[in-house]
C-alpha cells in the first residue's frame, strides 16, 4: 500500500500531464483549409471549424457526416434525423496552401519572435494577419 502523500503526488502528476495535453501543438488551426486523406470523406476539402488538441482531433466542414436522431429542444425546434460533422483525427487531414492550392506539410520559421507557418513548395507565409 502506498503512503497517502505518494498517492497524492502521483495523482497530481497525472493531472499535470492532462493539462499539458490541452496545449499540444497541432499543424492545423481553426479556419485553415484542409484536405481529408482517409476515410469515407477522402478527398473532401473544407475549412476547420474547431480543433480539439487534447484528443488530437479536428472538425472539418461537410466532412465525416453522420446522421443523429435529435429530440426537439429550445435550440432545435424541429426534431428528427439530422446530419452533423464528426471530428477527424488530425493525422487524417493535410493543410492546403491558399496560394498554390496543394496539400502540404508546413515548415515553421521564427520571424521577430513569432512562429509562422510557411509552404514548402511556394515559400509563402500562411499566418499573415
Amino acid at each position: 500500500m502506498l503512503a497517502p502523500s505518494l498517492r497524492r503526488s502521483r495523482r497530481l502528476k497525472r493531472l499535470a500531464e492532462k493539462e499539458q495535453l490541452k496545449f499540444r501543438r497541432m499543424h492545423v488551426r481553426k479556419g485553415d483549409l484542409v484536405r481529408v486523406l482517409t476515410g469515407k470523406s477522402k478527398g473532401n476539402v473544407g475549412h476547420v471549424i474547431e480543433v480539439y488538441p487534447e484528443d488530437d482531433r479536428v472538425l472539418v466542414e461537410k466532412s465525416n457526416l453522420v446522421k443523429r436522431h435529435q429530440r426537439p429542444s429550445a435550440k432545435i425546434q424541429k426534431g428528427g434525423i439530422i446530419e452533423k460533422e464528426n471530428p477527424l483525427h488530425v493525422s487524417n487531414v493535410k493543410l492546403v496552401c491558399p496560394h498554390c492550392r496543394e496539400p502540404m506539410r508546413p515548415r515553421t520559421e521564427d520571424k521577430d519572435g513569432v512562429k509562422t507557418r510557411i509552404c514548402r513548395s511556394c515559400n509563402e507565409a500562411l499566418d499573415l494577419k
